[in-house]
């Protein structure tokens, strides 16, 4: 069976700040509990390192939608564990943003399926966007930055930072997305 979890969170920062760090996946062990360690292997795949429970899983993640200030949406590639996940920034003023989270996975064994059955995973949730919400408006600035858009599974080129490709306009493949 299946956990989603939902979240929401408003940030005091700019959207383009609150994505820049977003996408910074290897600082994710300073404000996620639970994740020891991930590695960006190109610019599409991470590998992540999480403790939970006391079990240790390794797992490989590609970004299969991503567009600057706007979205990133990922899914795990490894057999082991089943996981994705989508993020949406949304601009509230011009320097306060809402992240809306929504995660599922298929929980394993009796631990993560008690633990999802009691609650603790929108919990955890909750309590991971707090702190990044923390050390984000601590920092004021990202601590990097990618401005490529994903579609697909596939890197385009970086944007204008308006949102649009710098050749004709159009935001990757997707005409909701067109300007």
């Amino acid at each position: 069976m299946s956990t989603t979890v939902t979240a929401d969170i408003e940030v005091d920062v700019p959207v383009r700040v609150a994505y820049d760090q977003w996408t910074q996946f290897e600082t994710f062990p300073e404000f996620m509990s639970g994740v020891d360690a991930i590695r960006q292997v190109d610019d599409v795949t991470t590998h992540w390192v999480v403790s939970i429970g006391g079990v240790t899983r390794e797992f490989d993640a590609d970004v299969s939608d991503q567009v600057p200030d706007d979205h990133v949406a990922w899914h795990s590639t490894t057999a082991e564990v089943d996981h994705r996940g989508r993020v949406v920034f949304r601009p509230v003023s011009s320097d306060r943003t809402r992240l809306d989270v929504t995660l599922e996975w298929e929980p394993q064994g009796f631990v993560e399926e008690a633990g999802a059955a009691l609650g603790f995973d929108d919990r955890q949730v909750d309590h991971d966007l707090r702190r990044f919400k923390e050390f984000i408006e601590s920092r004021e600035v990202p601590t990097g930055t990618w401005r490529g858009e994903v579609h697909g599974g596939g890197a385009a080129a970086a944007t204008t930072g308006t949102g649009a490709s710098d050749s004709d306009g159009v935001v990757g493949q997707d005409p909701d997305l067109r300007p």
